[in-house]
């Protein structure tokens, strides 16, 4: 696996990028650091009540809100929306979590047994603030009282764009990844969009891929949300090329 002399922007929030930025230089490629988006953590009430089933959105959701389950007596059944979130409550202890079998969203985990039949259960939602709706809309139509835990918010971070425009223009930048359709927006917003429209962008799902087809971007490959599957992806369009 190479990206030798491959230049990719990690977009991440900065506690989040050396993951794929050393992966990205393991294969041989260079890894501009550009935040597209920052975590501040919030502190919520913990939730209410005896639960059922705990909802962790992200693996940020699950360090900055996994404490606050653990203040409750809860023996909540813990449901991950993503491999990559299980993965990080495994880190922290947490086995056995529920995910989506296929897929890496709301709708992908909805399709899991455990959740179909949830009418008179409690559930907790631990997400940032002001994720979208469509989980917690469908468990309240499925019959579950849901409360949300938001543990977290994303902010647009302050970066300077200068390096990394200096380097788009010698050549030394090859594509963009993007790990939020939030993110994406906020990349529109801090750099020029002929630099985005330029190359190729790699993201985590459909759903962000046409959002950057509608803000104009060449190329928008759904690479999947892990660390692992961004370098795959990203390997697999350069060796094809």
């Amino acid at each position: 696996m190479s990206l030798q002399n491959k230049g990719v922007v990690v977009t991440r929030p900065s506690s989040l990028a050396q993951g794929l930025a050393r992966l990205v230089e393991d294969a041989g490629g260079r890894a501009f650091l550009f935040p597209a988006i920052e975590i501040e953590p919030l502190a919520p009430p913990p939730p209410t009540g005896t639960l059922d089933f705990a909802i962790f959105i992200s693996p940020t959701a699950v360090r900055h809100g996994l404490e606050l389950l653990k203040k409750i007596s809860s023996g909540a059944k813990v449901v991950a929306l993503s491999a990559g979130t299980r993965r990080e409550l495994e880190r922290h202890g947490v086995t056995g979590a529920i995910a989506a079998e296929d897929g890496a969203d709301s709708e992908a985990l909805l399709e899991r047994a455990e959740l179909r039949q949830v009418a008179g259960r409690r559930v907790a939602i631990f997400r940032g603030q002001g994720g979208r709706p469509v989980l917690g809309d469908e468990l309240r139509a499925r019959g579950a009282t849901v409360e949300y835990v938001e543990c977290y918010r994303r902010v647009r971070p302050r970066s300077d764009p200068a390096p990394l425009r200096s380097a788009w223009r010698s050549g030394e930048v090859h594509a963009f990844t993007v790990s939020s359709a939030e993110g994406l927006a906020n990349l529109f917003t801090l750099l020029e969009p002929e630099m985005l429209r330029s190359l190729p962008l790699f993201v985590p799902h459909a759903r962000v891929a046409d959002a950057a087809r509608r803000l104009g971007a060449r190329e928008a490959i759904a690479a999947g949300p892990g660390d692992d599957e961004m370098l795959a992806g990203l390997v697999a369009y350069f060796q094809a090329r």
